[in-house]
């Protein structure tokens, strides 16, 4: 199963990162890895040759590029909730900066192939519309403006003979049993039995397996059609939240909240929690924002890949937190 093709992995350390690096090395790939902690022991198999460094460090980018055929470029300042203005600074040295020395890196070194993941969320509020990679994007957040830049950035990389190089993963809300975030805290709060719905749950929602990250990966490294182009990554369907719910507490083996609270109160309390805070000079929590990420509908068109590429998700959403919730459970997550 030796394969004389070696890929580079920035950011393997990070949630979905030892996923894609098994990934690489399963399909016979030799992988190098670039992250900026040191990988914990047994993350992944025996074999990787693992690289501690910084991804703005053009020196050690370049050190890190020799004999590399393709670059999967997942390091990043991921997205927090209602992040502070002294944060842009972070993310643009990071997600940009960081895409541009790879990307330099990678062109010099005469690499073949650069995948960055991205984001949905560089589409913005769809306002009930369906994305497709034709949709002009409208990012509102530190992170989506910067993963927009970075996406500008590969999909500009060309080799000696002018043709382009990079390949551009939009992912869908990845879930799993690594991942933090909004889905492992809605997992937690369903697993305590302390979670009750807003509103009827029917906003559609757009995931993606972090296992089927990893596949989508390893064959957009090397796929002729790939090149230069941008491919949303999804399991293929749109997801009301009501289902996802569903989902989760059929993986917990937890019947599903009986009550939910009705939209309009929601709004009101989250109202009166803002006036208090105005009132009294408190910093409470962004309640009304809270509720507007809950609600919102997000339903984006992943058939490009499968047509174009022959990406076919692995697991539907009930074979995904079936195995998620397991993973968690073993490793003491959950």
């Amino acid at each position: 199963m030796g394969n004389s093709q070696l890929v580079l992995i920035t950011g393997a350390t990070g949630a979905v990162g030892p996923l894609v690096v098994e990934a690489f090395h399963a399909a016979g790939y030799s992988v190098r890895t670039l992250s900026i902690d040191a990988p914990p022991r047994d993350i992944w198999p025996e074999g990787i040759e693992a690289r501690s460094g910084d991804i703005t460090d053009a020196s050690v980018v370049r050190d890190a590029m020799q004999g590399i055929d393709a670059v999967v470029h997942l390091a990043a300042l991921l997205h927090i909730f209602n992040p502070p203005p002294e944060l842009r600074e972070k993310y643009e040295r990071i997600n940009v900066g960081g895409t541009e020395t790879v990307a330099a890196a990678a062109t010099k070194a005469g690499v073949k192939r650069i995948v960055l993941f991205s984001t949905i969320a560089v589409y913005g509020k769809s306002h009930g519309r369906i994305f497709t990679e034709e949709t002009p994007p409208d990012p509102d957040t530190f992170y989506a403006e910067t993963k927009l830049a970075a996406e500008k950035i590969v999909l500009a990389a060309k080799n000696a003979d002018g043709k382009n190089i990079g390949s551009v993963l939009r992912l869908g809300a990845v879930y799993g049993s690594r991942i933090k975030g909004n889905y492992e805290k809605l997992t937690r709060a369903l697993a305590r039995g302390r979670f009750i719905p807003i509103g009827r749950g029917q906003n559609r929602r757009t995931l993606i397996y972090d296992k089927d990250v990893a596949r989508a990966a390893l064959i957009a490294a090397f796929h002729p059609v790939a090149a230069g182009r941008i491919f949303n990554v999804t399991d293929g369907k749109f997801h009301t939240l009501k289902e996802i719910i569903g989902s989760i507490c059929s993986a917990l083996g937890r019947k599903e909240p009986r009550l939910s609270l009705p939209l309009g109160f929601s709004y009101g309390v989250a109202d009166l929690i803002e006036k208090t805070g105005r009132f009294t000079g408190l910093k409470l929590p962004a309640v009304k924002t809270m509720i507007d990420k809950y609600t919102e509908d997000i339903a984006v068109d992943g058939s490009v890949i499968r047509r174009d590429l022959g990406f076919v998700a692995g697991y539907n959403l009930q074979e995904g937190w079936l195995d998620a919730v397991s993973v968690m459970k073993k490793t003491g997550v959950l």
